[in-house]
């Protein structure tokens, strides 16, 4: 267990630290002389980033903990019974120190410029209504995180299933959360993940931190939607089969 943990805390670290790092560092990036020249990656780069860092972290270290880095994720596995219910609360502390942990190494970084303000940039938080990129009200913003969390969760259920194509769960996983960002980005932000919301939410301000109930919530329900109705959708039961990571045990 001890190492299961420590894999899912790395995990969602890198997360954090790699997709919104991006988006703090990378996604608008100016010249050197302050001309306005955007050299970042946008927001297509930082979909990608999120993409990568659950592909590599999910490779990297899915066969010890099952690569969750994420606790609707959790959450949705053990509602669908693919993940034993004695484990989720241990998992879910682990990533969200994993996660605040990321936004802490990133805040350090980033104010390595005179002037920056994890309150004013927005850190990678996210949010509805003002707080919200595009303006989306907070029923907007709540429907699209149930949504994108429950179609995530029906990827990696299907992704990870017996009958799926053995290795290839990374990448279906990978590019799942890269669309994810690209559909969502404009609207809150994309969180799809109570702990990379609160890993950056910590450090934000109190704005921030006033809003980030939704992103702990819209996700876990999202998660249980998905966890509920796979079987149902796809005729499989799987009670009984627990996975720890990729291996599975009657």
């Amino acid at each position: 267990m001890s190492a299961r943990l420590g894999a899912e805390m790395l995990g969602s670290f890198w997360l954090v630290f790699g997709g919104c790092g991006t988006a703090v560092l990378g996604a608008y990036f100016l010249a050197p002389d302050n001309e306005a020249v955007n050299l970042g990656v946008g927001h297509l780069g930082v979909s990608i980033a999120f993409g990568l860092t659950v592909l590599t972290g999910i490779y990297a270290l899915g066969a010890v903990s099952g690569g969750h880095f994420n606790p609707a994720v959790t959450f949705g596995l053990a509602l669908g019974k693919r993940f034993p219910w004695k484990d989720v609360v241990p998992y879910w502390i682990v990533q969200i120190i994993g996660a605040t942990i990321g936004g802490a190494v990133l805040l350090v970084v980033a104010n390595g410029i005179p002037g920056f303000s994890a309150s004013e940039s927005g850190f990678a938080t996210n949010g509805y209504d003002d707080l919200s990129p595009g303006g989306y009200s907070l029923l907007a913003c709540a429907v699209i995180e149930v949504v994108l969390t429950a179609m995530f969760l029906y990827v990696i259920l299907g992704a990870t299933d017996a009958r799926a194509p053995i290795g290839f769960a990374g990448v279906a996983i990978g590019l799942a959360l890269t669309l994810i960002h690209l559909i969502s980005i404009p609207v809150t932000n994309t969180s799809v993940n109570p702990a990379r919301s609160l890993g950056v939410a910590w450090f934000a301000g109190s704005d921030a931190l006033s809003q980030v109930w939704l992103f702990l919530l819209a996700p876990l329900v999202g998660g249980a939607i998905a966890g509920l109705t796979y079987a149902l959708v796809t005729g499989v039961d799987r009670e009984g089969v627990e996975v720890t990571g990729d291996v599975e045990a009657e």
